[in-house]
């Protein structure tokens, strides 16, 4: 109930308009490769980020909403975690480097990361934590702290994280440039099925497409953390207003999508962003 509410209001709103950790490199990402021929990438104007949990590509590609969105939309193929289990994937997402890190337990790092580049940037920017009810970095039944990569810069989170039941009073007004949604531990699939998963996404992704700022040239990407087991290949959706159903089989992991974002902004890369390759052939 909690959640059809929010869908709800949402969709009203769119019909009106404690350790140091020494930095240590990850899985090496794919390298850069120039494309001259290609043609240019134009940034988005708002850029959406969902990040899902624990399932490989082979097991969420045929749930049916993930299906619907993969036939139409933008597909990286061959698009693999870099590390397990799920705090130095997201990390890697962030910051562009794992820190050394085969835990999920809280480690205080250095200030800074995407949140940093995006404030210091003067970029608006929210990151909606589902569940999360008893701050940032206080565990609850279904919000985990590592699930939450900005509560580990400088060791706590910066105003910019909030409770996922702000979005809808956010999105009223001028929406963020860059929006991050972590869902809880049922919604991402971490502690229930893939069909619980899909089925959040078949509410959450339609909200965001009603919103104007998506629908201005913006992006939305839907990804997982990490595969299960031996198999590190997870599914990665580039949705876009008005694309075409495009597969992209070039060699992409977390790296290549922060690299992805930081270009989209202009922002200097961070760690091993700095020598991935941007997917922008699922952008053009």
């Amino acid at each position: 109930m909690r959640f059809v509410a929010l869908v709800i209001s949402i969709c009203l709103l769119a019909a009106c308009g404690p350790k140091a950790v020494a930095q240590a490199p990850g899985k090496p990402s794919p390298t850069a490769s120039a494309s001259p021929s290609a043609r240019p990438v134009t940034p988005a104007s708002h850029i959406f980020v969902i990040v899902m949990e624990n399932r490989s590509y082979a097991q969420v590609i045929d749930s049916p909403y993930i299906a619907q969105l993969a036939a139409r939309y933008g597909v990286a193929t061959n698009y693999h975690s870099v590390s397990s289990p799920s705090l130095p994937n997201y990390l890697a997402l962030t910051s562009g480097d794992t820190w050394g890190i085969n835990d999920n337990e809280f480690h205080r790092l250095p200030a800074g990361g995407l949140g940093a580049q995006l404030s210091d940037a003067g970029i608006e920017w929210r990151a909606y934590m589902e569940s999360m009810t008893n701050g940032c970095l206080n565990n609850t039944p279904l919000y985990a702290v590592k699930h939450n990569p900005f509560a580990y810069y400088g060791g706590g989170c910066p105003p910019q994280v909030v409770p996922l039941t702000h979005f809808a009073d956010d999105m009223a007004g001028p929406a963020p440039r860059f929006v991050w949604i972590t869902p809880d531990l049922c919604n991402d699939g971490h502690d229930c099925s893939n069909a619980a998963a899909d089925n959040w996404l078949s509410q959450m992704v339609p909200i965001i497409q009603a919103l104007n700022a998506w629908q201005d040239n913006g992006l939305l990407v839907i990804t997982w953390d990490e595969g299960v087991g031996n198999d590190d290949q997870v599914l990665t959706l580039m949705i876009r207003p008005k694309s075409t159903p495009q597969r992209s089989a070039s060699p992409y992991d977390h790296y290549s999508l922060l690299a992805t974002i930081e270009d989209q902004f202009r922002l200097p890369r961070l760690g091993q962003a700095a020598q991935a390759t941007p997917m922008n052939d699922l952008l053009r």
